[in-house]
């Protein structure tokens, strides 16, 4: 091959690449900002913030909060707080996004916290997917 092959191939390679490259974080970007406003919506709907719920949350279960998000759940507005404790078990804690009560608080089982990422892991990959 001539050197003037090569560098038409390596261009047009190079091209190829920058297209999939722009064309993934286009869709990310899509898809980061459709949830971001899904977010928001849910946001202006609760009555207690992010910060109270933690609060009553903490109250509960006291511990690291590895994970939190507002959420709708069964038709439910809620927060959700994944609450780690020295003996290194999550406490899942469920607060009404509307009313401050409590919901639930239950520990989970080291198989309910594989079986709950594997849960979350398949939802990520339908959301990258619609998008």
């Amino acid at each position: 091959m001539k050197l003037k092959d090569t560098r038409i191939a390596g261009f047009v390679l190079s091209a190829f690449l920058l297209t999939g490259i722009f064309a993934v974080a286009s869709t990310n970007a899509f898809g980061q900002e459709k949830e971001e406003k899904q977010d928001a919506n849910l946001a202006k709907q609760a009555k207690i913030t992010m910060a109270q719920a933690r609060s009553i949350a903490q109250k509960r279960a006291s511990g690291k909060i590895e994970d939190e998000e507002l959420e709708k759940e069964h038709g439910k507005l809620l927060y959700s707080f994944d609450i780690r404790n020295s003996k290194g078990t999550i406490t899942e804690v469920q607060v009404d996004a509307k009313t401050g009560k409590l919901l639930s608080a239950k520990e989970e089982s080291q198989k309910d916290e594989m079986k709950e990422k594997q849960q979350d892991e398949k939802q990520e990959k339908k959301k990258g997917k619609k998008t």
